[in-house]
């Protein structure tokens, strides 16, 4: 008796269209694997203002969004590493996401609303990823001002590091914090990347700190 896995295999190979073939092949593999549950994590990439981006969920949300500089090979295996070897590119499960991004780089989507699992965070990183929406489209905000908000006054480096370890940038808007004196400061798709991300915004060169987050230009 035949193996339908090996059949299917075989008769893409023979196709005169072996890279359509293909794709249908591992696209219908995907679906199977996120049928039976067997998809831990689906990736897919997609184009922007600040480059190619991957995309990565669970099913419990968006679980990781990557700059190319930060190698997507060395993601997806971390991924691997950290949550699941059941790793496979799925675009579907990513649909929506991949949506709200390209609206949002077009300039007609200021907000996201696409579920987010922060299961890459922990502890006092994730209390401050989960207050990072909280500043608006268009605003900023310093590092102090949001350590602030997260009850931990002190802790203006410790934000620091949580929006420079972000697993989830542009989603969850880290480049929308700044130093105190109003200059960048870091992020983790580089200066550029935040920049340009600004800039979509409304909100060009340093800002001088304020006493609350500060508005739009």
């Amino acid at each position: 008796m035949s193996n339908p896995a090996s059949f299917s295999l075989t008769e893409a190979l023979s196709s005169p269209d072996d890279v359509s073939h293909l794709h249908d092949l591992h696209a219908r593999l995907a679906g199977a694997a996120e049928a039976e549950g067997r998809l831990d994590v689906a990736y897919r990439t997609v184009s922007s203002a600040v480059g190619e981006l991957l995309l990565a969920a669970t099913p419990a949300g968006v679980v990781r969004v990557a700059f190319a500089q930060e190698g997507f090979d060395a993601v997806l295996a971390d991924l691997a590493a950290r949550l699941s070897p059941r790793v496979l590119a799925a675009p579907a499960r990513l649909d929506a996401a991949a949506r709200q991004l390209e609206e949002y780089f077009a300039g007609s989507r200021r907000r996201f609303d696409v579920p987010i699992d922060l299961a890459l965070a922990s502890g006092f990183r994730r209390q401050v990823l989960l207050a990072l929406p909280t500043i608006e489209f268009g605003h900023t905000a310093s590092y102090t001002q949001v350590a602030r908000t997260v009850g931990s006054e002190r802790a203006v480096r410790a934000v620091g590091t949580a929006c420079a370890t972000n697993p989830v940038p542009v989603l969850v808007p880290c480049h929308r914090v700044l130093r105190s004196d109003g200059t960048l400061g870091g992020y983790r798709g580089g200066l550029d990347a935040k920049r340009v991300l600004l800039g979509l915004e409304g909100v060009t060169g340093a800002r001088p700190p304020t006493s609350g987050p500060a508005r739009r230009r």
